[in-house]
């Protein structure tokens, strides 16, 4: 990892705890947050004000738990601090992707949402750009996604704001599901390659899919290992994210992550998606403050006893030059 620049530094520091750990609660969701909605109100139609209304439920429940929350610019990130939702010593990613993809389901390529900018992130006063990206290292898409990446880090670099990518695989083959066992036996080799070949395309930190797919695959040893050639892979620190998983199953993900170099996590839906599938806001507010602020608790202190501080390989402590400040924007633009 090369040495990081002022801002980026800065924004890596607001995000994580002062031990270096990440503890970020994701609540970008728009499609796969709607469904849950749906299913705890059948027939009505989530819009808009609706969606703006539980993101900023999820914020104010979760936020002071999190080191940082991630949001979209759509329904919550403007939205969460306009209401005050985010304390002030918490930090705030925001996504640049729209939701869903561009091309066939074995050729995707990652859509940016309209009007929407790496410099209009930073001017928000935002910590870290995020971008998901589907990818798949052997599809027809790959070197067009990896441009992708290219251009967005150098926005992020122009803007001086550190630069979260998330890759997010699918299979390539007709007919083949991700949840499948045809699936679970490619994805350690998806995953881990996917890190080595975008990692050094100017990101600064990873938000990485488990290697490993824990329904089909049960050994420890080999979860583990892989993991570990995940850390190896990447120049960068990289977090775990939850894809979505049952927490208690995530729990178990996410301390073989840290124990073999993760620097925490950024997780959404493993903390709050069966609340937000109840029909009564009074009990969405009863789970927030219960049960899923319990869960960022549990995974808090799985963190802290066996995560990797990302500043491990950030080399902090560089010392800053007299004179600094008359290039500083030659490095910013």
């Amino acid at each position: 990892m090369s040495k990081l620049t002022i801002g980026k530094l800065h924004g890596l520091q607001q995000i994580a705890d002062p031990d270096g750990v990440l503890r970020v609660t994701a609540i970008d969701h728009r499609t796969s947050l709607r469904k849950l909605l749906e299913k705890g109100a059948p027939g009505e139609t989530i819009g808009f004000a609706r969606l703006v209304a539980e993101k900023l439920r999820l914020v104010h429940a979760l936020a002071p738990f999190s080191s940082a929350v991630l949001l979209d610019p759509v329904h919550g990130a403007a939205q969460a601090v306009a209401a005050g939702a985010i304390p002030g010593d918490r930090g705030l990613l925001v996504s640049l992707e729209d939701s869903g993809y561009e091309g066939d389901s074995e050729c995707r390529t990652t859509k940016l949402t309209p009007g929407w900018s790496v410099s209009k992130i930073k001017r928000m006063g935002a910590a870290v750009v995020k971008l998901l990206l589907h990818y798949h290292p052997h599809a027809a898409s790959a070197h067009r996604q990896e441009d992708l990446v290219k251009r967005v880090a150098e926005e992020c670099r122009q803007n001086d704001i550190a630069f979260l990518l998330e890759p997010f695989s699918y299979p390539i083959r007709a007919g083949q599901e991700k949840q499948s066992a045809a699936f679970a036996k490619e994805k350690p080799e998806i995953v881990i390659e996917s890190a080595r070949r975008l990692a050094g395309l100017g990101i600064d930190l990873l938000r990485a899919e488990f290697p490993d797919d824990p329904h089909f695959e049960q050994d420890e040893h080999r979860m583990r290992a892989n993991c570990r050639a995940l850390t190896m892979s990447t120049p960068v620190p990289w977090v775990i994210h939850s894809s979505g998983e049952p927490f208690a199953l995530f729990e178990r993900m996410l301390q073989a992550a840290c124990q073999e170099g993760a620097s925490g996590f950024l997780v959404g839906r493993a903390i709050w998606q069966e609340g937000m599938a109840l029909p009564e806001a009074a009990a969405r507010d009863r789970f927030l403050k219960t049960t899923a602020t319990s869960r960022l608790r549990k995974l808090s202190a799985i963190a802290t006893a066996f995560a990797r501080p990302w500043t491990w390989r950030a080399g902090l402590g560089n010392p800053v030059e007299e004179g600094w400040q008359e290039h500083y924007a030659e490095v910013a633009s």
